[in-house]
């Protein structure tokens, strides 16, 4: 794990390994509340390119609530990002984002404790793809 996520690459197809995602995460009672298509965007708005990449933000509903009311600040880290990049052609880069490392950007001991729950959960469902 870096500070801000766990990461894992695996043999898949982008599209294939968001639905991998998606369903891991939920298994979790993590849902998905966005898809940004970051390559398009960027495409889009600056006529580059860069590489297949897919944001997805992703919410536990019951520990961000307890995130927020231990400190309403939380606000500015929430959804955890899960991130599907195309490394190079059939693979996949999966990086999701560590709650407690996001966590302690705040320097509240309180809430990176409560985030090592959400960890737990997200190592979870990077391990079951």
């Amino acid at each position: 794990m870096t500070s801000i996520n766990f990461k894992r690459q695996i043999a898949d197809s982008v599209d294939h390994t968001i639905e991998r995602v998606t369903k891991a995460l939920g298994a979790e009672g993590f849902g998905v509340l966005t898809r940004i298509d970051m390559h398009s965007k960027i495409k889009e708005k600056t006529g580059k390119e860069i590489i297949p990449t897919v944001i997805l933000g992703a919410c536990n509903p019951i520990l961000a609530y307890e995130a927020y009311t231990a400190n309403p600040d939380v606000a500015s880290l929430l959804p955890c990002n899960a991130v599907i990049r195309e490394v190079a052609p059939g693979m996949i880069s999966v990086e999701l984002a560590a709650p407690s490392g996001l966590m302690r950007i705040l320097g509240d001991a309180k809430l990176t404790e409560l985030a090592s729950e959400a960890d737990t959960r997200i190592e979870r469902a990077l391990a079951a793809m």
